[in-house]
């Protein structure tokens, strides 16, 4: 049985059924601590989902990335931050307002769930960015926005792991750093700004989201496995 303890991997929980999402939990089961769950097991089993999951001793990290005027984003939130989330996420692009009116509510319910904010999409490439950001970087916005949840009190951000060098000088330094965009090998998705286990560890991630690698591999926890030994590696400078 491998150990968890000490070992960010978060799985995302991206499958097509709710059967197909418990059937791999109880297949990599003990094998790692936290899970990601999106729009769609969200959609299809909502919060009664999440608390099962949370009662196999998992720590959910909810990823909706909430992005609507403040208010919306602060009602939306009240059912969600005390039900024991790990964490959950806001788009930053929603602007200082929402994020700030977030934090504010988190600390009026008095939650423990971790609050991130999601700078720039994987799937963007600088062009991609340019298209329907015009004229403003890709890497000026990732560090601003970094900067802005830095400021108002958001507790981590989500980033593409060839970020990572540029938000270590955003400012931004006590922020939790969860990083999607993580590949065991180099491949051609949807996802274009990528890189291994070991980099993103040593390029300054707390926790890497993990998603296809896994769930697609004949043997999921021997993929779990050599993620883990990249870990170790990087951990203790071997």
């Amino acid at each position: 049985m491998i150990f968890t303890e000490d070992f960010p991997l978060i799985l995302a929980l991206d499958t097509s059924t709710l059967e197909e999402a418990e059937g791999l939990l109880d297949n990599i089961e003990n094998s790692l601590s936290y899970v990601k769950i999106g729009h769609r097991l969200y959609a299809l089993g909502g919060i009664p989902f999440l608390e099962k999951t949370m009662k196999r001793g998992l720590n959910v990290f909810l990823d909706l990335k909430l992005h609507d005027i403040p208010n919306t984003v602060s009602i939306a939130l009240e059912p969600l931050m005390n039900i024991g989330l790990w964490s959950l996420t806001l788009h930053t692009a929603g602007g200082r307002e929402m994020l700030e009116g977030a934090v504010q509510t988190k600390g009026r319910l008095r939650s423990g769930t971790l609050l991130l904010g999601v700078t720039v999409l994987t799937s963007h490439s600088p062009e991609s960015w340019e298209e329907v950001n015009p004229g403003c970087s890709l890497q000026r916005s990732l560090v601003e926005r970094a900067r802005l949840s830095a400021e108002v009190g958001m507790d981590g951000i989500v980033c593409s792991p060839l970020d990572l060098p540029l938000i270590n000088l955003s400012g931004a330094e006590g922020l939790i750093r969860v990083v999607p965009g993580v590949r065991i090998q180099e491949g051609k998705d949807d996802q274009k700004r990528v890189t291994t286990p070991g980099k993103a560890f040593l390029d300054g991630a707390d926790y890497i989201v993990v998603g296809r690698p896994i769930i697609k591999a004949p043997d999921p926890l021997l993929v779990i496995q050599k993620i883990r030994e990249q870990y170790l590696e990087v951990r203790d400078g071997i």
